[in-house]
Formats: C-alpha cells, sequence, structure tokens
C-alpha cells in the first residue's frame, strides 16, 4: 500500500474554495482504481494549510490517477488558490519483525 500526502497552503480567502473543491472531489476520487481512502486535515495552528491524505493500492494506481483529465482540472482550479508551492511524499508503511508500527 502507498500513502500520498499533499501539503496546501491556502490565501485565507481561498479556503472556502478549496473546501468546496475538496467536498466535491473526494468521491470521485474514491471511485478510481486501487484508491482506498480520501482525507483532509487542516493545521490547527495554521489555518491556511491543509493536508490530503490518500490511501492507494499500489503506486501505478496513484498514477494512474494523476495522469486523468479528472486530475489536471481538479489540480488545475486548486493550484490558483495557493499562496506557497505544495509538498507531496508517497509513503509505504514501516514494518519491523513482521508487525507494523503505529502509535
Amino acid at each position: 500500500m502507498l500513502v500520498r500526502i499533499v501539503k496546501l497552503t491556502f490565501k485565507p480567502e481561498n479556503i472556502p474554495s478549496f473546501e468546496r473543491i475538496f467536498e466535491a472531489s473526494q468521491s470521485k476520487i474514491l471511485e478510481f482504481e486501487g484508491c482506498l481512502k480520501v482525507e483532509g486535515y487542516q493545521d490547527i495552528k495554521n489555518p491556511c494549510v491543509f493536508f490530503t491524505y490518500s490511501h492507494w493500492n499500489k503506486e501505478s494506481d496513484l498514477e494512474n490517477y494523476r495522469k486523468s483529465d479528472f486530475f489536471k482540472e481538479v489540480w488545475g482550479k486548486t493550484k490558483a488558490l495557493f499562496a506557497d508551492k505544495p509538498e507531496a511524499w508517497s509513503l509505504k508503511q514501516c514494518t519491523i519483525n513482521n508487525k507494523t508500527i503505529d502509535n
């Protein structure tokens, strides 16, 4: 499984627009093959910072989504709202001695 984390920083006046985009897109993202979960979080100390977490069966599922017309459309609308450059990470879950690490 792959986890994709994206940090997004918005201009304060653009937060409601992003929230509408995310709400409208979340269920459609979940319809993509291999997408297991999509969640959004807002930073407690800086309300202009959001994180999206998505879980994918494999990296190729994420890449197929990122190459889709749907992603290009949503990302185009979202990019226009940024106050800072987005950051993104693709992660795999850690295991030690065949035990999953989670706190």
